[in-house]
């Protein structure tokens, strides 16, 4: 895993709120990097140098986070739906980052995704697994990614397979053809360390890495 910092970067998180979030906002942080946190209610961090929080309770609210971004290097998404029921909160959230960068000119995107979306939507039991349970989700990131590949920006997708919150590993393994079993998984705190690494440098442009443990 890559730690050392070649340049000070201001990444916004979307999505600062959540689980994996959090992460990121904390990796961000602890290689020396600004981060603006989006999040839908104000108070969520702890006040501390080097972090700005931006509340942001509507995904489809555009203008907040257009004004969130002049300044920004990087937009990195971790925007999930909870529960069961539909969910359009990653397809909104992304039209509105989609349509803030544009105006901004920012132009790296790092986007959370999930395996078993799209081309990976196939017959494995992994495939057919996530989809038996969290099937709305899953719609939602299949409509999400479109949207980031026909925007023109610098993106990449990630394709985690299932998240967990252990404690970090301190190592990953990406790729965009890594085999993912039912049991694949993936901390959140090692997710994030692969999001910052890949906002430090950028390995996977315009591609959709897997990353596991």
């Amino acid at each position: 895993m890559r730690h050392s910092v070649s340049q000070e970067l201001t990444v916004v998180v979307l999505g600062a709120s959540g689980a994996t979030g959090r992460h990121v906002v904390s990796t961000a942080l602890s290689r020396g990097h600004q981060a603006v946190a989006l999040v839908r209610r104000p108070g969520t961090f702890t006040p501390q140098e080097k972090l700005l929080e931006v509340t942001w309770p509507d995904v489809k609210d555009t203008a907040t986070l257009t004004a969130a971004l002049p300044g920004a290097d990087i937009v990195i998404s971790t925007l999930g739906g909870a529960g069961n029921g539909p969910t359009t909160v990653c397809t909104d959230g992304i039209r509105s980052a989609v349509r803030a960068m544009g105006a901004t000119g920012v132009n790296r995107l790092i986007a959370l995704s999930a395996h078993g979306v799209l081309e990976t939507h196939d017959k494995s039991l992994y495939s057919r697994a996530v989809w038996a349970n969290v099937a709305e989700r899953m719609r939602d990131k299949e409509t999400m990614e479109p949207l980031i590949t026909a925007s023109g920006l610098n993106w990449t997708i990630v394709r985690p397979p299932k998240l967990s919150d252990h404690d970090a590993i301190g190592k990953y393994t990406a790729g965009t053809d890594l085999p993912i079993r039912l049991w694949s998984s993936i901390g959140r705190a090692d997710l994030a360390a692969f999001l910052i690494d890949e906002a430090e440098t950028p390995r996977y442009a315009h591609a959709c890495p897997r990353v596991i443990r």
